[in-house]
């Protein structure tokens, strides 16, 4: 599997919490070195009880998650409570935010769009109300933000019909509906200038490149800037997912709930689609023709931006090996990938960004 083809890896435990997180501008957040060292079992648990009022039975999970902590945590029934045994409702989910990834404003801005898609009964996991009313609570010895969501039943789908990706277009319809009425004021966007240069700068100041493909990678990345600032310039950009791929569905009989909304951004909707291909082939591209007949029915679609997908694929690829870049003395990175950082690892993706020009001048979707 290549980095930029990414979505789910095995869950940290408990025992790897001490672990270092490096951020870089922009994309990846402002902040010096952060850590998230002080997230112990206890705090975890301390946290959960003390924001919802309850008590939790010290039964607890590690959910998968590279970028920050996810635990799944059973709380402690009422004596009066008669919901059925295997019922979700005494389980959250506490999610920890990665140090100095986010903002506060940023946080806030994700669950005010998840609270106003689930008031328009769109299927998605908005976060519990804390007893004091927020949905946002920081640690007070580290600072780190947290939040707590419902437990909901599903899966992701490994095999979906072209009935089913027609449905998924519809609620994607829906969503973007409700994304183009926000006013986001501290999102990320999903430009050129910050998910292709600023990234690959980062590259370059941090001298990870190998110095004989400094100066090709450069051109590359020119190259690709040129194209991008042609296909990119006068189109419409709103609130969208922005991680929109089949790990952040789950499926559960014939419903879909959208989850994993932190690194919503402010894009092309079209960002939101091509994720959920499975690639560019004829039956992928069939796929999208059914995504998008979907689609329609709730909103237009602006297909002009289809020539955006190959452009946004190595946006993708250079922005995946920034994001490594960032984290690699986090010993959960340095474990999962540990050919991060070698000559082989920097000529395969250059290979493969020069693959990829390719297929963003043939316009294949366009």
């Amino acid at each position: 599997m290549k980095i930029w083809e990414l979505k789910l890896l095995s869950a940290p435990t408990f025992l790897a919490l001490h672990e270092v997180s490096i951020m870089v501008q922009s994309a990846w957040g402002s902040r010096e070195t952060q850590f998230f060292y002080s997230l112990t079992p206890e705090k975890v648990l301390d946290a959960v009880e003390h924001s919802l009022g309850v008590r939790c039975t010290g039964r607890s999970m590690a959910h998968a998650s590279m970028e920050n902590r996810v635990y799944e945590i059973e709380l402690e029934r009422d004596e009066n409570d008669v919901s059925p045994a295997r019922s979700l409702e005494h389980l959250v989910i506490a999610k920890f935010y990665r140090p100095g990834r986010w903002t506060k404003e940023q946080i806030l801005e994700e669950h005010s769009y998840l609270k106003a898609l689930d008031a328009e009964e769109i299927p998605v996991v908005a976060p519990k109300a804390f007893k004091d009313g927020a949905t946002l609570h920081q640690l007070e010895d580290s600072g780190i933000y947290y939040a707590i969501f419902p437990k909901v039943a599903g899966r992701s789908p490994q095999e979906i019909t072209l009935s089913e990706i027609e449905q998924i277009g519809r609620l994607l319809g829906r969503m973007h509906n409700v994304g183009a009425q926000i006013k986001a004021q501290h999102r990320i966007r999903l430009t050129p200038e910050v998910y292709l240069k600023e990234n690959f700068a980062y590259l370059i100041r941090e001298n990870l490149l190998p110095e004989r493909l400094r100066g090709p990678f450069s051109e590359l990345v020119e190259r690709l800037a040129k194209v991008a600032a042609l296909r990119f310039k006068g189109i419409d950009n709103i609130l969208i997912h922005g991680d929109c791929h089949m790990g952040n569905l789950l499926q559960f009989g014939t419903h879909y709930s959208w989850v994993d909304f932190d690194d919503s951004l402010i894009g092309p909707a079209v960002q939101d689609l091509w994720l959920l291909l499975p690639g560019r082939d004829l039956y992928a591209q069939r796929m999208m023709d059914h995504l998008i007949d979907g689609y329609e029915q709730m909103r237009p679609f602006p297909r002009e931006t289809l020539n955006l997908i190959e452009l946004l694929r190595s946006f993708r690829m250079i922005h995946f090996a920034a994001w490594i870049g960032n984290r690699r003395d986090d010993p959960a990175f340095i474990n999962a990938f540990p050919q991060y950082g070698s000559d082989g690892y920097w000529q395969e993706l250059y290979n493969d960004l020069i693959d990829q020009e390719e297929w963003v001048l043939k316009d294949t979707w366009g």
